[in-house]
């Protein structure tokens, strides 16, 4: 009864627009921690401080206060704002830990409603806003849902060229002692799950992004468990083409086929149901530079987990009725990420770039007509932009404190405003150098770059 009671009140507060669940998403150290850990922070501050000029409600002084309160989801852990808060107020500042499970946090707006349907039910009104996070690698897991184990298997085998055959060689060696047809050895698929997962290691270490499943690098309460002890197979094929075998006992490749479809149905299937069907808005965070370091494998790996993942979101105009009973995604924010890392003057060049890394996905976005907008900024700020003077010309540059606490004045270069070429890295070597959060002062807000902008595209006509 008071699981329904709550069921209830939830819908009654999404079908009076006071209820909003916002997924912050995009790959491993995209930024995800510190977006929400200042966006949490940005809110608290809404009715102290006057440091969100393109938030609406916040200048037109109708934000009568905000809190964090007890959020809906008991089985979740909850965000950990104090702690990574812990790490920006730290003598020698450091950037929050980044996720390794789901976590969710709710916020609790007050505010003047100037809605004429609010207004009705009273002088003020309370907007409840859901985040919820969870690990990047757990993203390239959802176009699982659409493949059977012989699809995945051939897609993964085509990504072994290049960069990826040269770190599975090991493992690909190893596979060549695997007898399909032969009675299951349990040991031995153990044995070549784990150095499958080695090889997602070396991967993601080798600054590819595109390791599935994504739960063998990442794998929370899992580790261990049999349902993560699979791996492609070359000679794979459609289980309908495979003659039944009347052993009680199943062979490699039936028990390999079992644990991907169990994976499919018991962990990305329940997750994508549990957590990515109920979303309102999708924040989708992009680290662009880093993979400028990298190289073109590097880059051009990201844009393609981006645009898989991408395709897996449920897009589509939220009325009264399917917010109540089918929330779909209305809106979604575009963000490249660490934009204090580059002189301002590069900002417009790193949209650009950003823009048509992700065209294919914002065409079917489109089409659905759904809201969208893309944007650069710094969730945390790290650096301070000036110039510098010399032979009487001003040159852009930036000034921060390195991860190792050097402080360092320069110009990190230029931002590709198109999508690079795999022969660019030939003539053009990226160095941009990553830094420590700026430090800050407790009772106050964060610096930052563009949050306000965020959060008036996010939630602002929510506090209308």
């Amino acid at each position: 009864m008071k699981l329904f009671r709550q069921e209830v009140s939830e819908l009654i507060h999404r079908g009076f627009d006071s209820n909003l669940k916002i997924a912050v998403t995009g790959l491993s150290r995209a930024g995800k921690t510190a977006f929400i850990t200042s966006l949490m922070n940005q809110i608290q501050y809404l009715s102290t401080h006057d440091h969100l000029p393109f938030l609406v409600a916040a200048q037109e002084r109708r934000v009568i206060g905000t809190k964090r309160v007890p959020q809906n989801n008991m089985m979740v852990s909850r965000f950990d704002y104090d702690r990574a808060m812990s790490f920006l107020h730290a003598s020698q500042t450091q950037w929050p830990e980044p996720t390794k499970d789901v976590s969710e946090t709710r916020l609790a707006i007050k505010y003047k409603p100037v809605k004429r349907s609010k207004r009705l039910l009273g002088k003020t009104a309370t907007l409840s806003l859901d985040i919820i996070d969870y690990p990047g690698e757990w993203l390239l897991d959802l176009p699982l849902l659409e493949m059977d184990f012989r699809q995945w298997s051939e897609q993964q085998m085509s990504l072994m060229k290049g960069q990826r055959a040269d770190l599975g060689k090991s493992w690909l060696q190893a596979c060549q002692s695997l007898d399909p047809d032969q009675e299951a050895d349990e040991q031995l698929l153990a044995s070549l799950s784990s150095a499958y997962t080695q090889y997602l290691h070396d991967c993601k270490n080798h600054g590819l992004h595109w390791v599935q499943p994504g739960r063998f690098v990442l794998p929370g309460e899992l580790a261990g468990a049999p349902v993560l002890q699979f791996f492609p197979f070359a000679g794979a094929v459609a289980e309908k083409d495979k003659k039944s075998s009347s052993r009680h006992v199943p062979t490699n490749f039936e028990l390999l086929h079992t644990r991907f479809e169990e994976y499919k149905s018991k962990v990305v299937q329940r997750f994508y149901k549990d957590y990515f069907a109920t979303f309102d808005r999708q924040v989708v965070l992009v680290d662009c530079l880093t993979p400028l370091n990298r190289g073109y494998d590097s880059f051009v790996d990201m844009q393609q987990a981006l645009i898989q993942i991408l395709q897996s979101f449920r897009y589509g105009r939220n009325g009264i009725l399917s917010r109540l009973f089918s929330p779909k995604i209305d809106k979604v924010l575009f963000c490249a990420t660490k934009a204090d890392h580059v002189t301002p003057d590069q900002h417009n060049n790193l949209m650009n770039l950003l823009d048509q890394m992700i065209y294919p996905v914002w065409q079917q976005v489109a089409y659905e007509e759904v809201e969208m907008r893309g944007m650069s900024l710094a969730s945390i700020q790290a650096t301070q932009a000036g110039y510098i003077h010399e032979s009487e010309q001003h040159h852009p540059a930036i000034q921060g404190h390195t991860l190792d606490g050097e402080l360092v004045t320069l110009y990190p270069g230029e931002v590709p405003a198109r999508l690079p070429a795999a022969d660019y890295w030939k003539s053009h070597q990226f160095d941009f150098v990553p830094f420590k959060p700026q430090p800050s002062k407790p009772g106050a807000p964060l610096p930052h770059l563009r949050m306000d902008s965020a959060l008036e595209y996010l939630i602002g006509d929510k506090l209308r």
